[in-house]
């Protein structure tokens, strides 16, 4: 992740500031939502998104892979060029996702055959909500032209939908962006209690996922023709466990004494 030098983000989080207007009050625990977009191809369509991340309060903008190496300089972002000035670039989603506890994909739906729960709006708000209490959580939205990918949904742990007409799926990457930021301040029914259990981090789960995968391709279940759907369908399964920490801990133990005993009992070369 690059953002001059800055990489920090993997670390603890920062302390978390209300930030207050005469129309909207945002809790501090709204600072640990990352706002994640990937492949965005117009930095005026960036800018306006950060300007809309700004207007409600949420601050820690990531961009993975973004088309223009400018979009910093999006004359869009009006009053939110400190925004757009501290975001956080990422090659991959693997990476802007690993310290979130919870990752949710936007997307239109469509006649597209989706793999995930799908979520309206307001529920998946509170949802969000809740998990906010207590960890981080990423919201994803993929490029104006094609949206997230398989593989960028693979990583996801369900998804919400705006409900537009059906004739008219599709919003402006701004719009979407504000429109689900406005949701989850709008929401008056705040979490009760934060989880029990810590759940397990993106970095944590992918951890998981590899050891499995390198396990089924050591016993032959993975054949390489179907190599990536299986993949993305091995990550889809994973995440539907939400995990808690200790749980992922324990399954990654036994994950990877199972790849060595497949592993050791190889005949030597």
């Amino acid at each position: 992740m690059a953002h001059g030098k800055h990489r920090d983000f993997i670390g603890a989080p920062r302390p978390a500031l209300a930030v207050q207007s005469r129309l909207v009050t945002v809790r501090a625990e709204f600072d640990r939502l990352r706002v994640v977009l990937v492949a965005t191809r117009n930095p005026l369509n960036l800018g306006a998104a950060a300007r809309a991340m700004s207007n409600f309060g949420f601050l820690r903008l990531r961009v993975v892979n973004p088309y223009d190496a400018a979009f910093r300089e999006a004359r869009s972002a009006v009053g939110a060029s400190p925004l757009l000035a501290n975001a956080e670039e990422c090659s991959s989603i693997a990476e802007a996702v690993a310290d979130c506890t919870l990752v949710v994909g936007t997307s239109a739906v469509g006649s597209r055959e989706l793999h995930h729960p799908v979520r309206r709006l307001e529920d998946a708000a509170r949802a969000i909500r809740r998990r906010l209490q207590s960890s981080r959580v990423a919201l994803l939205f993929g490029s104006e032209k094609v949206g997230l990918s398989n593989e960028a949904l693979s990583h996801c742990h369900w998804l919400l939908r705006i409900p537009t007409r059906e004739e008219h799926r599709s919003l402006n990457l701004g719009q979407a962006v504000a429109i689900c930021l406005y949701e989850l301040v709008r929401s008056s029914k705040a979490a009760r209690l934060p989880e029990k259990q810590k759940p397990a981090t993106t970095r944590e789960v992918e951890r998981i996922t590899a050891v499995l995968l390198d396990s089924l391709r050591a016993c032959g279940y993975l054949q390489p023709r179907a190599a990536a759907p299986s993949e993305e369908k091995m990550r889809r399964l994973i995440r539907r466990l939400h995990l808690s920490a200790s749980d992922a801990e324990t399954c990654l133990g036994m994950l990877r004494q199972i790849l060595w005993k497949l592993t050791s009992d190889l005949p030597q070369a």
